[in-house]
């Protein structure tokens, strides 16, 4: 049987015990929300690069009747399309980073290779797809910043105590950020500046 300061003592120690699972259900809660945001903002940039990956192969094929002699501009922008298609797939952020990279440098010379065609640069469909994969890029470019504030935010909570140690014990891992070549030399191509 339990004195009147043994009940006391128990009734403290069970509120500590709740206000301590409270405060680390709390943690959790954030962690998992985190990680939830950096799902969702990926899935975000993730269908704007299927979007663009679908425009490519149209944009080859309104260059090719003009550009007869550039094949290795387009295979290489068709390379590198499917190395980011197949690297977005897997979930493989790095890979996306260094296929955007190899991507940019093909769109580019595409594109600087399509000022040598007058006819092709007044061409209607090309224009078109010009213009929308010129969106689709700026899209993608905000929604690479959200993804990468959202990885940031994950990233820096699962390495700060006392979140670390929930993290590291529920098997909360750090999210890549995506990078991505600097973005001046293909916007010109892409208006045709």
């Amino acid at each position: 049987m339990l004195s009147g300061g043994g009940v006391f003592d128990l009734i403290v120690i069970l509120a500590l015990a709740l206000a301590c699972l409270v405060y680390f259900v709390r943690i959790y809660k954030g962690l998992a929300g985190l990680r939830e945001g950096v799902m969702s903002a990926w899935v975000n940039v993730d269908v704007l690069l299927q979007q663009r990956h679908d425009e490519l192969p149209k944009l080859v094929e309104s260059c090719r009747p003009y550009m007869q002699f550039e094949r290795e501009t387009f295979e290489k922008v068709m390379r590198a399309g499917a190395a980011v298609s197949e690297a977005s797939a897997a979930g493989n952020v790095a890979a996306v980073g260094a296929g955007e990279q190899q991507l940019r440098g093909g769109m580019s010379r595409l594109f600087a290779v399509a000022e040598n065609y007058p006819q092709l640069k007044a061409d209607a469909s090309f224009r078109q797809l010009r213009s929308r994969i010129c969106g689709l890029e700026d899209a993608i470019a905000e929604r690479r910043e959200s993804y990468n504030q959202q990885v940031n935010l994950n990233n820096i909570r699962i390495s700060v105590l006392p979140d670390a140690i929930l993290a590291n014990w529920f098997g909360f891992k750090p999210a890549h950020l995506l990078y991505a070549a600097p973005r001046a030399t293909l916007a010109r191509r892409l208006v045709g500046v």
